[in-house]
């Protein structure tokens, strides 16, 4: 947990000497902001020079979007869901970058978390472009293995929000899908899944991950969201930690990780070696994991439809790894 009082910026120029003194806790001579993404957030990373103690001569710092992704991160409650988790929630026991703070400003709608570079361990941020092997696959599954098993059934922080996609949602949910599979025939993919099946499979599953076993989830754990060091998979952006059913994970960092041909022929041994880590084993959970890629899918298909979050080429390679494992269950 951190707790230095920290101001929001308003822009990159305000991540000052001062202001990086305050965050990180000792005295920055200077700070140059570089490499600055606008996707979800705004991110970038800042190059740092000290007076007495060194600390990390980069950070990554990740601030508030665009005013229309602002908006769609409060409908998901999702705006401040990693600042809070920096600053009043519990530690983490799996791979992640270190956290060094964080702090919100909800009447700007604005929050904003300092973490560590991973690049400067050797981490190597993972792509979609680049489907994940399947032995990254399963270290991966090892590690949200070690979260899932500490929080099973434990009281959770208050800021950490089940999955919850009420009634009103259909509407606005099947609209975005209905464009997303225009969208998508009008660039030359389309896709064979109507919007009714896809919105209620999506709306279903939400009701089904809140039920049995709650557990601490990442809630977005696909391949963009990770990085390897070593033998080990990380996880970073924990912007939709949710409590809920460990399957949600398990399902769709396999179905957004791994080639359609991997997927198929490895996903048993993977979600059973999963469960081996986890120390249970659901009589249900093969039914369960069969389940999750509607939900994957219909995330990204919102996504594609924003048009704003990700690139083309990523949600495209997304979109077809989740479509094909919700075929794959179809016939189960």
């Amino acid at each position: 947990m951190i707790s230095r009082v920290l101001p929001v910026p308003r822009n990159w120029s305000e991540l000052t000497p001062t202001w990086m003194s305050v965050a990180l806790g000792r005295s920055v001579t200077h700070a140059r902001v570089a490499d600055v993404v606008d996707g979800t957030n705004s991110r970038a990373v800042v190059e740092l020079e000290y007076a007495g103690p060194a600390g990390p001569a980069r950070v990554f710092v990740k601030r508030e979007g665009r005013l229309l992704n602002r908006v769609a991160l409060t409908a998901l409650g999702a705006r401040e869901a990693e600042a809070d988790l920096v600053r009043q929630g519990p530690v983490l026991p799996l791979e992640h970058p270190a956290f060094h703070a964080a702090a919100t400003d909800r009447r700007r709608l604005a929050a904003v978390v300092v973490m560590e570079d991973v690049t400067l361990r050797g981490g190597r941020p993972n792509s979609a472009l680049a489907p994940l092997t399947v032995e990254q696959v399963a270290a991966g599954l090892g590690e949200l293995a070690r979260l899932h098993a500490m929080f099973w059934d434990a009281p959770l922080p208050a800021f950490v929000r089940p999955w919850r996609l009420g009634p009103a949602w259909a509407p606005v949910a099947r609209a975005g899908f209905v464009h997303a599979l225009q969208k998508l025939r009008r660039a030359g993919h389309p896709l064979d899944i109507g919007a009714g099946e896809i919105e209620r499979g999506f709306r279903g599953w939400a009701r089904i991950a809140a039920t049995g076993p709650q557990t601490l989830l990442h809630g977005d754990p696909h391949p963009g969201n990770t990085y390897t060091v070593g033998d080990t998979v990380g996880f970073y952006d924990w912007q939709l930690v949710r409590s809920g059913s460990w399957v949600h994970d398990v399902g769709y960092f396999l179905a957004s990780s791994l080639t359609v041909a991997d997927r198929r022929e490895h996903e048993r041994a993977l979600l059973a070696g999963y469960l081996d880590a986890l120390g249970r084993r659901p009589a249900d959970a093969w039914p369960l994991y069969r389940r999750t890629p509607v939900f994957g899918l219909g995330a990204w298909l919102q996504t594609w439809a924003a048009g704003t979050f990700q690139p083309r080429d990523v949600c495209l390679a997304t979109i077809e790894r989740f479509a094909a494992a919700h075929r794959d269950a179809r016939w189960d």
